[in-house]
């Protein structure tokens, strides 16, 4: 029988089921469906009821926005507040009777690109997804980076500016606060990031300065990541990091104003490429681990 693993990917509006099957060519996704992200609603059964209508799957993994312990107890998320400290694993698989995989949607994304996706055949991956804040996820000699407690790779919370901008987990001058969506969208003022990202591709200088700005803050971060982890390739997601023309300044800054890399080796930078079902995919995948 071939193998089917189904992954979770809870969003704000929607939640997103797929399916994963096994061939001889690797891991393809071969169903999908949708469901309406309800705040309000028992997270347990709602989820289990999800799963069960996907069919004849094997294992089921799930990715939450926020903070999932290694053992499988969501320490914060932020779709679902009544998951707080909820050993969401181990109920899951009491409800469902399959084995159940539980981690940071970041992190599920980058596990889907290290092994279906841009970062695919590389042993030594980041993912690094831009979006309203950053998250991302490691790949170390070949396997997930998951740390001590399972919260490993928040790079969003890497201060890059001593008593800088006020971020929101109550430090300053984090990474997020200078080179997220948000962060765009506050140094060009209120512009929207298809319009800031509009008009700097038809040549507007104004905002042709906003971008420049904010990929020298992009790689000003990755630059730090590739001294913690000597990746092989550093893969760009999110809704910001994913789009192409982004890709461009911040390779310019990551490759020509910083020194600090000389001497070595500097990895490839790629644009994800599995769109809105990465972080399904990568939730699937999370049970090959286990």
């Amino acid at each position: 029988m071939t193998l089917r693993r189904l992954g979770i990917d809870v969003g704000g509006t929607k939640t997103l089921g797929v399916v994963v099957e096994y061939g001889t060519n690797g891991p393809t996704v071969v169903d999908e469906g949708f469901m309406p992200t309800d705040g309000n609603a028992d997270p347990v059964a709602a989820l289990a009821r999800f799963a069960r209508s996907f069919p004849s799957v094997a294992s089921v993994g799930v990715g939450f926005a926020g903070l999932v312990q290694r053992d499988g107890v969501v320490n914060q998320t932020t779709h679902l507040p009544g998951t707080r400290g909820v050993a969401m694993r181990a109920e899951l698989e009491s409800a469902l009777g399959l084995p159940v995989a539980i981690d940071n949607d970041a992190t599920c994304a980058a596990v889907a690109e290290w092994r279906m996706g841009a970062g695919r055949g590389c042993s030594d991956v980041l993912a690094v997804t831009l979006g309203t804040g950053i998250g991302g996820g490691a790949i170390v000699d070949g396997k997930l980076a998951r740390g001590h407690h399972g919260l490993a790779a928040e790079f969003g919370h890497l201060v890059v500016q001593r008593d800088g901008e006020q971020c929101k987990c109550g430090r300053r001058g984090c990474w997020e606060m200078y080179a997220s969506g948000d962060a765009l969208s506050r140094v060009s003022r209120g512009l929207g990031l298809d319009d800031v990202l509009a008009a700097a591709a038809s040549g507007n200088a104004a905002a042709v300065q906003h971008v420049d700005d904010f990929a020298r803050w992009v790689a000003l971060g990755l630059a730090n990541l590739t001294n913690a982890y000597d990746p092989e390739c550093i893969v760009l997601g999110g809704g910001l990091g994913s789009r192409a023309n982004l890709l461009p300044p911040v390779e310019r800054h990551f490759r020509g104003s910083d020194r600090s890399h000389a001497g070595r080796p500097l990895p490839r930078l790629a644009t994800a490429v599995l769109g809105h079902r990465a972080g399904a995919i990568g939730a699937a995948l999370l049970n090959d681990d286990r």
